[in-house]
């Protein structure tokens, strides 16, 4: 019994591991345990984190009676397995029953060195794979973490969901951490937020909430869109903010939208979420795709022959990382349960009804002249003709960057399409671009722009 009080979810999803690794050969240990670890026992529960929904669902439909067993093994109890996606373990909360003269105390002792361990050591800097979607935020988000409350302040990020966002603020908690010279660090989901103070409300211990939300030297609020609606919770985040900020530190949030777009938002903390800077994550462009998978298959350690397998996969997926790097784990999950080999055929097989349609069938150079002939006022004429004034050429290296960019066309398709170019004045101008996207803020945000007009048209 005494053994049981002291057993942690680490030590204990350590034990059950190697359990698992006796039972199952390496490959499928590694397919579907490789990344699993233990994220809290509560009672007679035991909950473990899994990367994704996929991998939640196979290991619920095939592995639950294997894990219960080598848990009973391991623990000595039975313990219900519960399986979360991407859960972080949470901060130790100081007992309701404490008086509410002290709680400041223990909150302020406990809390950092708590939080520190509830961050994703795996979403760092080094870990972002950049590309022209996300390089602005991230280099603002480097910015911060090398000198919180000088740079950005407030930073806010804004994106459609699985886009990196929560990556770039944990990136942010894991570089303060590791190098802030000890500044104390907090990120919480805006969830974990409201729960904290309803909590607070309802034990009487408001007084400890403020003291633990407003002495970090980094506050990171994941998702502030949920504060919609919440006119309460709205008016306490006010205050920690206007706490935080008139005190030097440092506050970074995150959301699906821009603050201007967050209906119900008090109008008073819409105009401090502008205070600073705020940048958005766009989709990831096919290269960067391709990037991220390679990445991934680098850290899983998955050979790969067939080189047109990520390209494939990444052609398919186009709009949410989280999706794309899940695509890979069926794919090789299905290798790996068949025997089948890791081929850009096996690939389509798999996802042929999860991903039914892939980027090059949906977005078509034709689309993408005419909404640059709209946007810089030319005809397409103009635009695939001779003529080389500067008013033409732009748009026209725009529009062949974003051909490159945004389908599956070959460099020789794309100069076709445009008047029957050279296949190295498609690499000219795309270069051109890209180089003046990472110097020019103005043509980055053209190129976002005019990336999002194309796929809200499919």
């Amino acid at each position: 019994m005494e053994h049981q009080i002291e057993l942690t979810a680490e030590s204990l999803w350590n034990d059950v591991a190697a359990r698992l690794r006796e039972a199952l050969n390496d490959t499928t240990f590694q397919t579907w345990f490789g990344e699993v670890s233990g994220a809290e026992i509560d009672g007679d529960a035991f909950a473990l984190a899994v990367p994704n929904d996929f991998t939640r669902e196979w290991i619920e439909g095939h592995f639950l009676d294997l894990i219960r067993a080598a848990v009973r093994d391991a623990g000595g109890a039975d313990l219900r397995i519960q399986l979360r996606v991407d859960e972080l373990p949470v901060a130790v909360a100081v007992p309701s029953g404490v008086p509410s003269a002290v709680t400041p105390l223990p909150m302020d002792v406990v809390a950092p060195r708590a939080e520190a361990a509830g961050i994703n050591p795996k979403y760092t800097f080094d870990s972002f794979v950049i590309g022209s979607s996300n390089r602005f935020a991230h280099a603002a988000a480097l910015a911060v973490a090398e000198a919180p409350a000088q740079a950005y302040n407030p930073l806010f990020i804004y994106g459609h969901t699985g886009l990196g966002k929560t990556h770039l603020l944990h990136a942010v908690a894991n570089f303060v951490t590791d190098h802030g010279g000890g500044l104390t660090c907090r990120y919480v989901t805006s969830e974990t937020f409201m729960n904290d103070f309803i909590n607070s409300l309802r034990d009487k211990r408001i007084e400890g909430f403020k003291q633990r939300y407003r002495t970090y030297d980094v506050l990171l609020i994941d998702d502030v869109q949920f504060f919609e609606h919440k006119e309460r919770i709205q008016e306490e985040f006010f205050h920690t903010f206007n706490s935080l900020y008139e005190a030097g530190r440092q506050i970074i949030m995150s959301s699906d939208r821009p603050p201007r777009e967050i209906s119900t938002l008090e109008e008073r903390l819409r105009s401090r979420f502008e205070w600073g800077l705020i940048t958005d994550i766009q989709p990831p462009d096919l290269e960067t795709r391709i990037a991220i998978l390679r990445k991934k298959v680098t850290q899983d350690q998955i050979e790969i022959r067939d080189p047109e397998l990520l390209t494939f996969i990444a052609s398919r997926v186009s709009t949410n990382i989280r999706e794309l790097e899940g695509a890979l784990t069926r794919v090789v999950a299905f290798s790996s349960l068949t025997g089948r080999p890791l081929t850009a055929e096996l690939a389509q097989d798999v996802l042929k009804d999860v991903f039914p349609q892939g980027e090059s069938t949906q977005i078509s150079i034709e689309r993408i002249q005419e909404l640059v002939c709209e946007r810089f006022g030319v005809t397409m004429d103009e635009l695939t003709g001779d003529r080389r004034s500067q008013n033409i050429v732009y748009p026209r290296q725009v529009a062949m960057y974003l051909s490159r960019e945004l389908t599956d066309s070959s460099l020789p398709k794309i100069g076709k399409e445009f008047g029957g170019r050279d296949h190295t004045t498609v690499i000219h101008a795309t270069s051109k671009i890209a180089r003046l996207i990472r110097e020019d803020r103005s043509v980055y945000n053209l190129i976002q722009e005019l990336t999002a007009r194309v796929r809200q048209l499919r």
